[in-house]
């Protein structure tokens, strides 16, 4: 018998609104009110700090802290140089792709608003063929219509301005998700699923449920970095995106065999607790919640590392959704999988006791 749909059209339409605002790395703000907005009903208190992380608390005042997380952020552009004749050079903010820049339309944020402007690149007649130059960060460029230095600082662009690109949310197939920003606004989309789930279920928690949505991922895990400090919990299921490795020009033998559809990832690192770890996947089993598997190494990359190497160490593991062509605006996963996420998350929280160390030693 096929399993009941989590998604509703309420959490779809607000996964597009979500996903269709932009949040690039350090001006989250926006995007967080959004998803505070969507999560009110089903938490008791909000946290909020210095940099724009935002975190809805369930059952606040309880001592043993549980946190479910994903980061808010979204890779992007800075304005680094004007030239005089009125085109723009960028640098990054966060692991933006310049080979997938030439011929993108972008967003400009200024204080004067929205300046829209172009990846422009020399036309295919005027290159030489026998030497083509690749796009890189030194000569990819943006148009924004102006014939000077001075008419586009009148416009309101400086330096500074950051630049995102305005492809939205569809879906493709009635099942695969489309958009830019799902790394990872898709985990914050579902831990509000969780605590959707918990709050419609009548679920009492014996436990501080902590679902937090970090900000500057991107650019170094930062916001992770300060939040769990102000938190201080015992647990942490961290969800981020991984790499569907079954596309073109992929190496399996490096990065894994990962495929979108086939389940949520499970990872193997050395900041990942063995014993929450076998929880989860445990849980998935008795719950017939399919799984992949994936090794990581020295560091996951992601939240988790932030968590887990924190306040003297904190029990943490990590949950991937499969991702294709990630850090591009076609970036695409499988809406079972995303069910899936919500559904391990979930089931996992019920299995958690108040107190639990997760030590090998007992």
């Amino acid at each position: 018998m096929a399993k009941k749909r989590i998604l509703n059209k309420k959490s779809i339409d607000f996964l597009e609104k979500y996903l269709n605002n932009a949040a690039p790395t350090g001006y989250e703000w926006d995007g967080q009110k959004f998803w505070m907005n969507y999560l009110k009903p089903y938490v008791d208190e909000f946290i909020t700090d210095t940099y724009g992380t935002a975190v809805g608390v369930i059952n606040p005042k309880a001592q043993y802290k549980v946190v479910i997380e994903g980061h808010a952020d979204e890779i992007s552009w800075y304005v680094n140089y004007i030239s005089d004749n009125g085109l723009l050079y960028v640098i990054r903010n966060g692991g933006s792709d310049h080979q997938i820049a030439p011929s993108k339309i972008v967003n400009i944020h200024t204080k004067k608003g929205i300046v829209k402007g172009v990846f422009g690149w020399p036309a295919i007649h005027t290159r030489n063929r026998a030497k083509e130059e690749p796009p890189k960060l030194d000569n990819i460029f943006i148009d924004i219509g102006a014939k000077d230095k001075d008419e586009v600082e009148k416009m309101g662009v400086h330096v500074g301005c950051v630049i995102t690109y305005p492809d939205e949310f569809h879906i493709l197939n009635k099942d695969k998700f489309i958009c830019r920003a799902l790394d990872n606004r898709m985990g914050g989309f579902m831990i509000a699923e969780v605590a959707r789930l918990l709050h419609e279920n009548k679920k009492t928690l014996p436990f501080g449920l902590y679902v937090t949505n970090s900000v500057q991922e991107e650019i170094g895990l930062r916001g992770a970095e300060m939040i769990t400090q102000t938190i201080k919990p015992q647990v942490a299921i961290v969800t981020d995106v991984t790499h569907d490795t079954t596309t073109p020009m992929i190496n399996k033998k490096k990065e894994g065999h990962l495929e979108m559809g086939k389940g949520p990832v499970i990872a193997y690192a050395p900041a990942v607790q063995q014993k929450l770890r076998d929880l989860i996947t445990e849980t998935a089993e008795e719950k017939n919640i399919p799984f992949q598997r994936s090794a990581l190494s020295r560091a996951t990359g992601t939240d988790t590392d932030a968590f887990a190497y924190s306040n003297g160490g904190v029990a943490s593991a990590l949950i991937s959704l499969p991702l294709r062509y990630m850090h591009t605006t076609v970036e695409m996963v499988h809406r079972e999988d995303v069910e899936n996420v919500i559904r391990m998350i979930y089931e996992t929280l019920l299995k958690i006791k108040d107190g639990d160390s997760f030590s090998y030693f007992e």
